[in-house]
């Protein structure tokens, strides 16, 4: 028999060494890793790891504070020279310490110091290490320099506009604004800083509210509004809203949807039409003021019945918009007057503040126009601030207000023109101004001096120039009385007073001899001949016995000829 060989088995005891000895050697090898991290980071504890560099400055082998100190030395210039900003045409310069930026150097070290890892010492033995720049931001420091740059590089867009000069629509085309983009630039501005010196901001177009279309439309819509005029009814009383009143109470305003509506101003306009519309009877009428022993007191006003100007603003939106008549049946309303008495009271009108009276010969045709015009004007109320003009007051003079003709000087010569010698109510007002302490804003003397005018102190007036003005400068109304006789005319100012008016004169110098000239013609009016002088007068305010200020007003009369009218032969 042929003997079986049994089979060899591994004894158990063998596998269990084999088994055994693998954590030994992953220890063994786990031990020389270590050993081979260990070793390193042992000898660079405390310091930077060698080859480390931050933008470009090698700071390896460093301690921290010593690394800080380079950095802060080799990237001095970096950190503090200005930014050279871009935005599209425009170039600004940025100073880093306005904007709140700096080199954070400790926080860099720190991410240096970091690279003590594994891989940091792989790196630090077997290469180099590049560590990022780390920045402070004062984020209040630099939203204002963000918004201080923003104000120097911003364009407000213009709006696409209509507006009248006297009845032919101008248009103003829309255009496009520049918008700095705040949160990108203050980004784009971090990112570059130190190390990128010039950066472009980035900007936002911003589109204007009134496109061209829009104001295409509304240029179609102003034309169509003055086209005609705007006739008002009220039964069968009528009044006109001429071309010219609609360009001066209309304005287009954007209507949020790219383009422009018509916003007509009614409440003037009703005003103005108010006395043809509606029956005096029925009409408010203001407070007013009468003189009671020397005092002025206020008489009150009446409620009544007027145009309702919001509905007169919707049919006259209505109409120049295309879809009204041009002829509108009025609304009327229960109305005030322009001026209640509670605002009459609060006007300070409450003692005289000053008078001047002027004479004259009784009783040429002159002196019919100065009584005129003080009718005219007795009563008349200037209101604070107000620029009182007596040609815008007053008019054109004519017959039908019973201005008649009367010699008046034209080109240097005694002519007839209806209106006439109502200089003499000019000059007598103008020294109520001066004694009042109100501001001149236009006086014109007369070419001749003329002897029943204080020289110096008188002003001439024509239609419609030279104007006469004067500015009620104070805070209280002035109400203007008048009276006259048939040979001398006043006119007196009643408000608060303010100053105490004093009217000093130099001598008349540089005097120029007249000449005695003769003329012929129907319209001859002889002239009596006066030498031409110069002269100064000094306003004097006072308050309380001291001086505050003086004004100066100089005047030059030319000499008036002495002019002889012969007739034809």
């Amino acid at each position: 028999m042929t003997a079986v060989r049994p089979r060899r088995q591994t004894p158990r005891n063998l596998t269990s060494r084999r088994i055994g000895r693998w954590p030994i050697i992953v220890g063994a090898v786990l031990a020389v890793l270590v050993a081979c991290y260990a070793v390193p980071a042992v000898v660079l504890a405390g310091e930077i790891p060698p080859g480390t560099t931050v933008a470009g400055v090698d700071i390896g082998g460093y301690s921290p504070q010593s690394a800080e100190r380079v950095l802060a030395r080799e990237l001095n210039e970096e950190a503090t020279r200005p930014l050279i900003l871009r935005a599209g045409k425009k170039t600004l310069r940025l100073s880093p310490r306005q904007a709140g930026l700096s080199i954070d150097t400790a926080a860099t070290v720190a991410d240096a110091e970091g690279s003590l890892s594994p891989p940091g010492v792989a790196r630090a033995l077997f290469g180099s290490n590049e560590v990022r720049l780390r920045v402070k931001v004062d984020r209040e420091r630099l939203d204002a320099a963000i918004a201080n740059l923003a104000k120097r590089i911003d364009v407000a867009p213009r709006d696409g506009a209509v507006r009248f000069a006297g009845t032919t629509p101008r248009v103003t085309q829309p255009r496009n604004g520049i918008a700095l983009d705040r949160k990108a630039a203050a980004e784009a501005i971090i990112a570059a800083y130190p190390l990128q010196r010039e950066v472009t901001l980035p900007t936002k177009v911003v589109a204007p509210k009134v496109t061209a279309a829009g104001v295409k439309r509304a240029v179609a819509a102003a034309r169509r509004a003055v086209s005609g005029p705007i006739t008002l009814t009220n039964g069968g009383r009528t009044a006109t809203v001429t071309p010219e009143m609609i360009a001066q109470h209309l304005r287009f305003v954007p209507d949020g949807k790219g383009g422009l509506r018509p916003r007509f101003d009614a409440e003037k306009v009703a005003l103005e039409v108010q006395d043809k519309l509606v029956d005096g009877a029925q009409a408010p009428k203001d407070a007013s003021f009468k003189i009671v022993n020397g005092k002025p007191v206020v008489v009150p006003h009446r409620v009544g019945m007027g145009v309702d100007p919001a509905a007169l603003k919707k049919d006259v939106e209505q109409t120049i918009t295309g879809g009204g008549s041009r002829t509108i049946k009025v609304s009327l309303t229960k109305a005030l007057p322009k001026l209640t008495t509670a605002k009459a009271r609060k006007l300070g009108i409450r003692e005289k503040v000053s008078s001047y009276t002027t004479h004259y010969p009784c009783c040429p045709p002159r002196v019919t126009n100065i009584h005129r015009i003080a009718d005219i004007l007795d009563g008349h109320l200037v209101m604070p601030g107000e620029t009182f003009s007596l040609n815008g007051v007053v008019g054109k003079r004519d017959k039908a207000r019973g201005f008649v003709e009367a010699p008046m000087i034209l080109n240097g010569r005694y002519v007839d023109d209806v209106g006439g010698g109502i200089s003499q109510f000019v000059t007598t007002m103008f020294n109520a101004v001066f004694f009042g302490g109100f501001e001149d804003v236009q006086h014109t003397p007369h070419m001749y001096y003329i002897s029943r005018y204080p020289a110096g102190r008188e002003s001439t007036v024509s239609y419609p120039q030279p104007d006469f003005r004067w500015r009620n400068d104070s805070p209280y109304g002035v109400l203007i009385t008048t009276s006259y006789t048939n040979t001398s005319v006043t006119v007196t100012f009643w408000s608060t007073k303010r100053y105490d008016i004093e009217s000093r004169s130099s001598g008349r110098y540089n005097i120029q001899p007249y000449k005695t000239i003769t003329e012929t013609g129907p319209d001859c009016i002889p002239m009596e001949g006066a030498e031409g002088f110069s002269i100064d007068v000094w306003r004097i305010f006072k308050k309380n016995g001291k001086e505050i200020r003086r004004e100066k007003f100089h005047t030059v009369y030319a000499p008036e000829p002495k002019l002889i009218c012969k007739k034809k032969e």
